[in-house]
């Protein structure tokens, strides 16, 4: 029963490789931030073992290149670069994107994986709460400032761009007030459980509303969020309580990282996926997200409100103080 599939004919216990087998990637490229770990990394491997461009947007960048090597190791015909990123600073999001922009690669594909869990209570270089930082606002302004590229590239190919935003379960319990819009920042009230939920919820908030945004435009661009499972990656290393757990009855509970990373692989290549937009996926299916997650009038507020938080604490406007 654990193994049940989905209208899509993969279930939660299908590979990254399963998923895309068959599939020919040549001629895309793709960018996938947290790719020197976990299920970025494997998302990174699989792509790239579908012929696919990667450009893995990393914060260790030894760690990357190490990364890099083992996968054209296993497959050397492999096109891979890795590249610095930082998705907490928003000062690294824009240094990135110049670089990205001045290799002259088109970009088809854009994977927000990077992401952080439970951390105490901290602030980014841009004074954001840590988690919220990380895991949403990075990514926000990384797409936004990626949008044109995208464009321009899905008119010159005549193919479907695709934003992929990592999500998690998680999301369906944030803090009771889903985002805390007059709170982000505020340690009073912090848990960090509920404040991971909060970002997970954002991620998905997001590519709703872009996914609104795109189809408004008649870009041929589309969104959508991803719930991996649980997964006993790095990700958990602030609890070792959930990693005594791992340890224990993670091969009953728990998929490992060629499974967590299926559902991924599967929105950002799969055929089935053409046309689909502002959808959660979970198991390399269509899944139900929350109905705070579903909130069309919050995710327009999150946008809003997130435009004017990057202005905010963005390097430059801290040095026109």
């Amino acid at each position: 029963m654990f193994s049940f599939k989905g209208p899509s004919g993969f279930s939660r216990f299908s590979t990254a490789e399963q998923v895309t087998q068959g599939i020919d990637g040549s001629g895309l490229t793709a960018i996938v931030t947290g790719a020197s770990s976990g299920i970025g990394m494997e998302t990174a491997r699989v792509l790239a073992l579908r012929g696919v461009h990667v450009v893995m947007a990393i914060r260790n960048v030894s760690a990357g290149r190490e990364v890099k090597e083992a996968i054209l190791k296993q497959n050397p015909t492999a096109k891979i670069d890795a590249m610095e990123l930082d998705v907490s600073s928003l000062a690294s999001v824009n240094s990135f994107v110049t670089d990205f922009k001045a290799s002259g690669f088109p970009l088809n594909i854009l994977i927000n994986n990077a992401g952080i869990l439970g951390t105490p209570y901290m602030l980014s270089k841009d004074n954001i709460e840590l988690q919220f930082a990380t895991n949403y606002v990075g990514h926000f302004h990384l797409t936004n400032l990626l949008l044109e590229t995208m464009k321009e590239t899905a008119n010159k190919s005549n193919k479907e761009g695709r934003i992929l935003n990592v999500s998690s379960r998680r999301h369906q319990i944030s803090y009771p007030e889903g985002i805390r819009f007059d709170q982000i920042n505020s340690q009073s009230g912090y848990d960090a459980l509920s404040a991971y939920g909060q970002s997970k919820l954002a991620n998905v908030l997001h590519v709703n509303e872009l996914a609104r945004r795109l189809k408004e435009d008649g870009v041929k661009i589309t969104a959508n969020s991803v719930n991996p499972g649980a997964i006993p990656t790095n990700i958990f290393r602030h609890y070792s309580f959930f990693r005594g757990l791992t340890n224990i009855f993670g091969r009953y509970l728990l998929r490992d990282v060629h499974q967590g990373a299926s559902t991924t692989c599967y929105v950002a290549l799969h055929p089935q996926v053409q046309g689909i937009s502002g959808k959660y996926f979970g198991d390399s299916n269509l899944a139900e997200a929350s109905s705070q997650a579903n909130d069309a009038q919050v995710a327009k507020r999150l946008w809003d409100f997130t435009e004017k938080l990057i202005k905010e604490h963005s390097p430059d406007s801290h040095e026109d103080r």
